[in-house]
């Protein structure tokens, strides 16, 4: 039976293992593009650790700090490539 809170359960043995192999996350590999997967890992973990976000706040910082440095960067890149 899933934990309070969560609206899924465990995959039956086996099929868990499949859809590893089929690929990882949609979203980690969207987070892994960004170049902040490790301090979303890091968020994840405390959020894991402590089930408050208010006591990961300078993991929330962190990757909140590393998506605006890349929201700045394709800024940056689209300004001096700007579509045709």
């Amino acid at each position: 039976m899933a934990k309070p809170g969560h609206s899924w359960s465990r995959s039956p043995a086996g099929k868990e293992e499949e859809e590893e192999e089929e690929g990882e996350d949609p979203l980690d590999a969207r987070i892994a593009r960004t170049g902040c997967l490790e301090q979303h890992r890091e968020l994840q973990e405390c959020m894991e650790q402590h089930r408050d976000w208010r006591h990961c706040q300078a993991q929330l910082r962190a990757f909140g700090a590393c998506m605006a440095r890349r929201e700045q960067r394709e800024r940056g890149q689209s300004r001096a490539h700007p579509a045709q």
